[in-house]
């Protein structure tokens, strides 16, 4: 009985050690066949590709495609701005694929020396200390507090839809506003550094920003405003006031 026993032990260990060496084997195999040397980046906007493969690869471990795989699996991001959740495919042993989903950001207002970020629904989603470059600020609408992941509390709720439209319409002509005005009748102005282009009401919006399209690069250098509240479209002229 003692010998069969120590047979079983035997047959256990043996099983265990086969076990562990095959283990070993398939991270040894893991380790060295899924080194990542190659690297493809896309959906980033607000960071660079050498940012985001930082950002990813910097850990332990954070060279092997398929752990890194299983890590970023459509994961969500926390505390690192404008990013909501990354994924990592692997394209080939020693090549990963980093897909970024970025926040969708409409616009931005300051509120306590911080730039708070809000998306197509007004709902603020970051709040930074830094400026980028690309989202408009939004001034004109009045709110008396600032919740991170909550609406802005602004009277008329509208009007978020009139800045997402805007700012489609811009992206649309490829043009970058520094900042959107709503006047007391929620009429807007853009800005573009020192010129300005007074839109009026919502009427012919796209219309105007073709046209703002064609006339904005003969006010560089200059100072001043384009009255375009009563353009309706093509044949219609568009008057330019320098400030005085």
């Amino acid at each position: 009985m003692q010998n069969e026993g120590g047979r079983k032990r035997l047959i256990v260990l043996g099983i265990a050690a086969a076990l562990l060496l095959t283990a070993a084997g398939a991270l040894l195999y893991i380790s060295s066949h899924y080194h990542v040397k190659y690297i493809y980046v896309e959906g980033n906007v607000h960071y660079t590709n050498e940012e985001i493969i930082a950002l990813v690869t910097s850990e332990k471990l954070g060279d092997n495609s398929l752990y890194l795989s299983l890590k970023y699996k459509n994961k969500g991001i926390k505390g690192i701005p404008f990013i909501e959740k990354m994924d990592v495919k692997v394209v080939a042993p020693d090549t990963i694929r980093i897909v970024v989903y970025e926040k969708a950001v409409a616009g931005y207002v300051e509120y306590l020396d911080k730039y708070m970020y809000f998306d197509k629904d007004g709902t603020v989603v970051e709040a930074s200390d830094t400026k980028t470059e690309g989202i408009p600020q939004v001034t004109g609408i009045n709110f008396n507090h600032v919740v991170l992941y909550e609406p802005l509390p602004v009277e008329n709720q509208e009007v978020f839809k009139e800045i997402l439209y805007m700012t489609q319409i811009l992206s649309k002509y490829e043009i970058s506003a520094d900042k959107i005005y709503f006047d007391d009748a929620y009429e807007m102005t853009l800005y573009f550094g020192d010129v300005r282009a007074k839109l009026g009401n919502d009427d012919n919006v796209e219309e105007k920003i073709a046209r703002l399209k064609q006339i904005l690069p003969a006010a560089e250098g200059k100072k001043g405003v384009f009255r375009m509240e009563n353009y309706a479209g093509s044949g219609s002229n568009v008057s330019f006031e320098q400030d005085k």
